[in-house]
């Protein structure tokens, strides 16, 4: 007899603690200006993502960062700040 495997049942992919458990909420911030990409966080939900993310903007802008855009993403980035060339 063959038992799938918990994983593949949907039931259990719907479960918090189950789905995407080693993935959190992100600030994703990109500059054009410098042109890099950075992560903040992580953070339990998006809510707490969007009430933290105007420090980093704020910081930036006194860093004479230029064309930032922002995203609350759930990822697991690599790298905290991704320099573009």
């Amino acid at each position: 007899m063959h038992l799938p495997v918990l994983e593949n049942l949907p039931f259990i992919k719907s479960l918090p603690f189950i789905n995407n458990s080693s993935k959190s909420y992100w600030v994703k911030i990109r500059t054009a200006q410098p042109k890099c990409i950075y992560y903040f966080g992580p953070f339990d939900n998006p809510q707490e993502a969007k009430l933290n993310q105007n420090g980093y903007i704020e910081d930036l802008i006194e860093e004479n960062a230029s064309g930032i855009y922002v995203e609350i993403k759930k990822c697991k980035p690599k790298t905290l700040t991704v320099y573009k060339e």
